[in-house]
């Protein structure tokens, strides 16, 4: 018995969120699409899929089970890369990339990137979340802090600088801080990880947990309460660039510079990449490296 049948079926299903759309993406129908899975989930014994008339949701069975054979079927995808080498790569790939990378990523990935790559066919995901790369299926996972434990490959990319900033008007009412001792008693806009705020980490390793006034999963939130007069936020310079030339914020204890954030890009291929996510993670880090500290 053929044990790839409905293998493509089932993971554009899984990838797709439905049997229409993994039927549009392989040229089919959805009822042939529906069967393929049929016939798949006799042959495991196993029910892939809970069916309804508007969602289409995993089992247990069918997670474990995508987890195993999507990276296959994407392998062998990728195997066409060894014969077309010269042509710049191919294929789909897909991304995911954080909010505070969008500004600095976005216009070159859809512009530059796509020109010299025309046979690559981009799928973006620009989201704070940490997603699950294998079973979600992407190809690359860029992310700027930590990463914790993974079984996942991660290619540094330099750290990102960060400064201590808050606008000309909350330092003129609350006093601007002139060494670190004064900084418990000013107004901190805290970034929160995972539900947990993130402290100040100053270059030479002193560390310093302020109370915070307020607290947000978003540099741009924390960006727009700064630009408020709300109090000093801890940000990607980056992300402040402007606000700060144009002097809608200053920069907080410029004597003392702040630890960088890691920048990484996290795949699961190992050591053999397939030619489109090499000419992805080197393009990104040929873009990343005026704005990164070393790795």
């Amino acid at each position: 018995m053929d044990k790839t049948a409905g293998l493509v079926q089932f993971v554009r299903a899984v990838e797709t969120g439905s049997f229409s759309a993994a039927a549009r993406l392989i040229g089919t129908t959805p009822s042939a699409v529906s069967k393929s899975i049929d016939r798949l989930e006799r042959r495991l014994g196993a029910k892939l899929f809970l069916r309804s008339t508007r969602t289409l949701t995993l089992t247990d069975d069918g997670a474990a089970y995508f987890e195993r054979v999507g990276p296959l079927l994407r392998a062998l995808e990728d195997a066409e890369d060894a014969l077309h080498a010269d042509t710049g790569g191919r294929g789909r790939l897909r991304v995911s990339l954080p909010n505070v990378l969008a500004p600095g990523l976005l216009d070159a990935l859809t512009g530059e990137f796509l020109a010299r790559h025309p046979q690559i066919k981009l799928e973006l995901s620009v989201t704070d979340r940490h997603v699950d790369v294998i079973r979600e299926g992407y190809d690359v996972s860029l992310r700027a802090g930590p990463v914790g434990d993974t079984e996942l490959v991660a290619r540094p990319l330099g750290r990102l600088p960060m400064v201590l900033a808050a606008s000309p008007a909350y330092l003129a009412r609350a006093g601007r801080p002139r060494t670190a001792e004064d900084l418990p008693a000013a107004a901190h806009l805290r970034y929160l990880l995972g539900g947990r705020p993130i402290g100040i980490d100053f270059a030479d390793g002193e560390a310093f947990s302020p109370e915070g006034v307020l607290d947000a999963d978003s540099g741009l939130a924390l960006r727009h309460a700064a630009l408020n007069g709300l109090g000093i936020a801890c940000l990607l310079k980056m992300w402040v660039e402007d606000d700060l030339q144009s002097g809608r914020l200053e920069i907080v204890l410029p004597e003392r510079p702040l630890r960088g954030v890691p920048l990484q890009a996290l795949h699961a291929f190992g050591r053999f990449q397939p030619l489109r996510v090499r000419l992805l993670l080197d393009f990104v880090a040929e873009r990343m490296r005026p704005l990164t500290l070393e790795p």
